[in-house]
């Protein structure tokens, strides 16, 4: 499950000239199961729960939990904890951490920005250990981007909040946003509206794709794929992504 990182993405994306139409969240916890299906096997492999807490000071924190499922875990066991701190207004990241305990790997990433105009300077603090037994190595680096930059806890956000009455389907927004210890460009584009069905529950949906790739051209993941509820409150109500072997979904449970 390697690709988890970018599953957990949207669970796992505000140019100031986008209008935002949807309702920014108040304070929330929603929850997800992921199911993995390959085949005729299609089971629980993990979950997912994302919280939401405004502060007064006009800014929010948000916290990601992601772990899998006791089976899954003898394959490929994942604990991720993504937490941030973003300002409302514009939703433009002002930190960001993950700690992701992935097959055994440890990872520590912690960006900090820096905006002077258009141009966005963020240091990237990495701690990375690749067995138990081995050290924990610390590295730094810079990342540099011009336009609106996000991340990979913030980017939930800014898709929730995409003004989609107004699009067409094909219809793109392009950003830069920094994974991890590198830059790429992510890509959200709106496909239309579909009905999901969720634990017997139709729901109608904002179907958009995410794109993600190094130099604008050459992808470095598949494409992933969400569903917005049309509600007031653009909850996802599905995502799905590929593995190298069968198929991710994520389902929210209300």
């Amino acid at each position: 499950m390697q690709k988890m990182k970018y599953i957990l993405l949207p669970i796992l994306a505000i140019f100031s000239t986008i209008a935002a139409n949807g309702a920014f969240p108040g304070d929330e916890t929603l929850r997800y199961d992921v199911m993995f299906k390959w085949g005729l096997i299609n089971k629980k492999a993990g979950e997912v729960t994302i919280e939401t807490e405004n502060k007064a000071d006009g800014t929010f924190t948000s916290m990601l939990i992601g772990k899998s499922a006791k089976w899954a875990d003898r394959f490929y066991s994942v604990r991720d904890t993504l937490t941030g701190s973003i300002v409302t207004d514009g939703l433009v990241p002002l930190s960001y951490q993950k700690i992701s305990h992935e097959g055994g790997e440890f990872k520590r990433d912690i960006i900090t920005y820096e905006r002077t105009g258009n141009l966005v300077n963020a240091t990237c603090d990495r701690y990375h250990q690749k067995k138990k037994d081995k050290p924990v190595i610390h590295s730094q680096k810079l990342l540099t981007a011009e336009g609106y930059t996000i991340d990979m806890l913030s980017a939930f956000y800014y898709m929730r909040c995409l003004d989609f009455k107004s699009m067409v389907a094909g219809e793109s927004k392009t950003m830069n946003i920094f994974s991890g210890k590198r830059k790429e460009i992510l890509t959200i584009t709106y496909r239309g509206r579909e009905m999901v069905d969720n634990a017997g529950t139709d729901s109608e949906c904002y179907k958009i794709s995410f794109t993600f790739t190094s130099d604008g051209v050459k992808k470095t993941s598949d494409d992933l794929y969400a569903w917005i509820s049309t509600c007031e409150k653009r909850i996802p109500i599905k995502l799905q992504g590929k593995l190298p072997v069968g198929t991710i979904k994520c389902f929210y449970v209300p």
